[in-house]
């Protein structure tokens, strides 16, 4: 690659983080969360996206970033409120800028209308004619005391160290990737008050100009108090892009006390508070210097501890991937050796067993590299929850937990459509307007909640609201009229609830911009199913209604229990399964012409024979003489697998067998096992969901 090429790269990984950081401190700003530093950041985020954009040529990027950074100067010197009305331009400028650089990747274009709209607002913002005074801080002057005695400064024939003199050169590389003097000048004056002259004496005459050459230096004198980290800190963007020269005179030498003098000196008498002159109060100035300083020493100090490179993904990828041949190259020789009869304190199986822990060891290690927190996708939500808000006119608050969940890169990648869908569900069909829920005795502001979590070694997320919830008659009135189901299927209500799921089937009495198509609840279903996971629904009349999706943490290992059912090898996912179990007799109670329930802890389970599910065989074996896993499910509860033996319990790496074969109904995947031969690996949910639909005929004919 060419090394330009791979330096661009570089620079679009970091107009991604800045992007998201420019937006998370916005949203910060909006939910009034932010502070000054926050609108630094925010600066910091478009002044870094406008001075890589210089260096490699987008002009139409920096032209937008300059005019937007403008707005966003005017905020961090507080002549520009961050109000709402502000915040939203600023919201979709940066949509805009982010537009700019999809277009610089090659991976879209920019609308000139929109973007010429956009400046138009940012201008207006820029030349706005009663900015907001900035607050000035004011020291509290010094009062008596009860007796009213005035304390009073002594202060010996210190001199006062010289202040700074600073020569800023800039050069044409510095303009050329779009950084401005002017800005420079106002990250010094934020040290303390500074005097700036013009240096011209290098402006040649007229005919002699040329346009990439600058002619202008600026020699600012800055206070004594300002230490020398804090004024370099200010061009370490630009490093050698502007020459400084930097330079202070040294104090003299302190004069030496004449004691005796001040010791002849009168008394001191006591003044009144009236009479008193106004004491002299040294104009004290944060060290803005030594907090710069210790604030660099601990971002040392942290990157030294937490240090981070930046690799592609691909070879992460390839890392897997070849994690992956070394557990079926593990279990394999595992294989081997039990064939040849090798005992378990032989040497070689010892040595197995230590291959085998070192192996998961270093699988796991791969896996928390590709893992990330569910924060770059639930930061995009509030955005979408506020439009979604605005354009149906609902008062909606957004609650969002565990963001620091982890989670594998490639689940992240395709969550964001599900979440998205769901959450513009719970707003336009879950929540009530305003006067709704006045009616109601509930708050006009309805609540949407976005959560994440960890359980029994999945990720589950959350989406629930506190609407009117699912409006079961409805639903099955629309899902009838529709022919979705029979007229005289008979449905529980969990069964009504996933009708949703259906494609077609919509509750909207109109088509929008936000639902009413018919697509989006199935989109979200068959999403989910292809990353291995399932959703279930929980709905109260009136309370509400909450979305569950539950997904695997990665989709390129799994613990699984290898099982034989009828002729094929199957791996069951071992956080499916509850408990294994031999059944006696008299705990298989039959239950119609062809179904059985399981007695179970003084309750009942249906009985699956994994076989028949699957098609393998067309009458259920004899529970009594195989295995039952008792699995849990999102939706079905619990069931029991019959299964005709169990071979053992092992890490297995997942295929994909949509990609290298075709979707099979009851089969989330596919695996290799230590003998070379192909697995399935079943879906456990499919398979229990399936199976009961079969015994409500009506329903699973119409669906």
């Amino acid at each position: 690659m060419d090394p330009m090429d791979a330096i661009k790269q570089t620079y679009f990984q970091e107009c991604d983080e800045l992007l998201a950081a420019l937006e998370e401190g916005l949203l910060a700003l909006e939910a009034g969360e932010g502070d000054s530093d926050t609108i630094n950041a925010v600066f910091r985020a478009v002044h870094s996206v406008k001075g890589g954009a210089g260096a490699f040529g987008f002009e139409a990027m920096v032209a937008f970033a300059h005019v937007f950074e403008t707005a966003l100067d005017l905020m961090r010197s507080g002549k520009l409120a961050p109000d709402n009305d502000v915040l939203k331009i600023m919201l979709r400028a940066s949509d805009v800028l982010g537009d700019h650089v999809q277009a610089a990747k090659g991976e879209g274009v920019v609308d000139n209308a929109r973007e010429r709209a956009m400046l138009e607002e940012l201008e207006a913002l820029t030349n706005a004619d009663a900015p907001v005074p900035r607050a000035a801080a004011q020291a509290d002057a010094p009062a008596g005391d009860e007796w009213g005695f005035t304390p009073m400064k002594f202060e010996f024939d210190a001199p006062a160290p010289s202040g700074w003199r600073l020569v800023m050169r800039p050069s044409p590389a510095m303009y050329a990737k779009g950084h401005d003097a002017l800005l420079f000048l106002r990250e010094l004056e934020r040290l303390g008050e500074i005097t700036v002259t013009l240096d011209a004496s290098a402006l040649p005459d007229l005919g002699a100009l040329t346009a990439e050459t600058p002619y202008l230096n600026w020699i600012v004198e800055l206070p004594a108090d300002v230490s020398e980290a804090a004024i370099r800190d200010v061009f370490d963007f630009v490093g050698e892009d502007c020459p400084i020269e930097l330079t202070r005179d040294e104090p003299p030498a302190p004069a030496a006390l004449d004691l005796d003098a001040f010791l002849s000196a009168p008394t001191l008498e006591p003044q009144s508070p009236v009479d008193a002159p106004a004491p002299v109060v040294a104009d004290v100035h944060e060290d803005k210097a030594v907090s710069a300083a210790e604030k660099s020493g601990a971002k040392g100090v942290a990157a030294a501890s937490g240090a981070t490179i930046r690799v592609d993904l691909e070879r992460v990828d390839r890392m897997i991937d070849l994690v992956g041949e070394l557990v079926i190259n593990q279990a394999m020789l595992a294989q081997r050796v039990a064939e040849s009869g090798a005992g378990r304190s032989s040497t070689i199986a010892m040595g197995l067993d230590e291959l085998e822990q070192l192996t998961r060891e270093i699988q796991d290690s791969v896996m928390a590299i590709r893992a990330q927190p569910v924060k770059s996708v639930f930061q995009r939500m509030p955005r979408l929850v506020r439009e979604i808000a605005s354009a149906t006119g609902k008062q909606v608050r957004l609650v969002m937990e565990g963001e620091a969940t982890e989670v594998d890169k490639t689940v992240i990648e395709r969550l964001s459509d599900p979440i998205t869908h769901m959450l513009r569900n719970a707003i336009d069909h879950g929540l009530e307007t305003p006067e709704e829920r006045a009616e109601a005795g509930k708050p006009e502001e309805g609540a949407v909640r976005l959560a994440a979590l960890h359980r029994s070694g999945r990720i589950v997320i959350e989406v629930s609201d506190d609407g009117k919830g699912i409006n079961r008659p409805r639903v099955r009135d629309i899902a009838v009229k529709k022919g979705l189901i029979a007229p005289d299927a008979n449905l529980t209500d969990d069964e009504i609830d996933n009708l949703i799921f259906l494609p077609g089937f919509s509750t909207a009495s109109a088509v929008s911009n936000i639902s009413g198509r018919g697509v989006g609840m199935d989109v979200v279903k068959r999403s989910i199913q292809a990353l291995g996971g399932r959703i279930s629904i929980s709905s109260q009349p009136g309370k509400g209604s909450t979305f569950t999706l539950s997904l695997p943490l990665t989709l390129a290992v799994l613990d699984g229990m290898v099982i034989t059912a009828g002729e094929q090898t199957l791996v069951a996912p071992l956080t499916a399964i509850v408990e294994t179990l031999r059944p006696k007799p008299d705990e298989v109670r039959p239950l119609g012409p062809t179904g059985a329930v399981l007695a179970v802890r003084g309750g009942y389970v249906p009985l699956i024979d994994i076989a028949v599910a699957l098609g393998q065989r067309e009458k259920a074996a004899d529970p009594t003489k195989g295995v039952v896993l008792l699995v849990d499910t999102e939706a079905g509860g619990r069931a029991a697998l019959v299964a005709d033996e169990i071979q053992g319990q092992r890490q297995v790496v997942i295929k994909s067998l949509e990609a290298n074969y075709q979707r099979v109904d009851g089969v989330a995947a596919a695996t290799i096992l230590g003998d070379g031969r192909v697995a399935l690996i079943l879906d456990v949910d499919t398979v229990v969901e399936k199976r009961l639909n079969e015994r409500h005929a009506p329903f699973a004919k119409a669906s």
